[in-house]
């Protein structure tokens, strides 16, 4: 079982950057998928992108943010990052991380992960 902590959500215009962090406690998060999700107001939360824990291609991303965000992990500190760059009003939500113990490929379904925790809020201002 881990639990995850997000962090380094915040206040920024438009064409800024952010990067959040995800950190795991317990051992094996290297052993573990992880993804990034978001919500905003009134919406469903929707895929962002994820890493696998192994695989030829470890990182998926959704075609909104392809390009602009990367995500990857510091297995040494069981820390994720999602570096998000050029930011848009649009990226503006509750950003979750999640994880699921060696999951055989991508996931990019939130019902596919069952660790959570608890958002950190991103705000991109026009």
């Amino acid at each position: 079982q881990v639990q995850l902590v997000e962090s380094g959500g915040g206040l920024v215009q438009a064409g800024g950057s952010l990067r959040l962090s995800c950190a795991a406690s317990g051992r094996s998060f290297s052993s573990y998928t992880v993804g990034w999700f978001r919500q905003a107001p009134g919406k469903e939360r929707e895929f962002v992108g994820a890493i696998n824990w192994s695989g030829p291609s470890p990182t998926g991303y959704a075609d909104s943010v392809k390009g602009r965000f990367t995500i990857s992990r510091d297995n040494a500190k069981n820390t994720v990052y999602l570096q998000m760059n050029s930011l848009k009003p649009e990226d503006t939500a509750v950003y979750y991380c999640a994880a699921v113990f060696k999951a055989p490929s991508m996931r990019d379904s939130d019902y596919s992960y069952d660790y959570w925790g608890q958002g950190t809020q991103v705000t991109v201002s026009a």
